[in-house]
């Protein structure tokens, strides 16, 4: 089942995020991570954002313990995000 996961980097900078895509050899518009189906970031008033959809929580976790989590520490985001996961119902592609 699809999940959605929004990520919380508390303290986290945008030119951290952009440093996290490029060390993960990722580019703004182009493919992501294999399982995920979407994502987007943006600022807030405490740090920044992410929202993903992952194919399956499997996807999400491996990724995550396997890439966020230490790339994020190397570009030195303070602390893990706090990760709130929701099932999707359902979703739509461009086609």
């Amino acid at each position: 089942m699809a999940i959605a996961v929004v990520m919380d980097f508390t303290g986290g900078t945008l030119e951290q995020y952009d440093q996290v895509i490029e060390k993960m050899h990722f580019t703004p518009g182009g493919p992501g991570a294999a399982g995920g189906l979407f994502h987007w970031s943006t600022a807030t008033p405490d740090g920044v954002r992410v929202t993903d959809v992952w194919q399956t929580r499997e996807q999400f976790e491996a990724f995550s313990r396997d890439q966020i989590g230490p790339v994020t520490m190397e570009v030195g985001i303070p602390g893990p995000p706090a990760i709130t996961v929701y099932d999707v119902h359902s979703y739509l592609t461009a086609g």
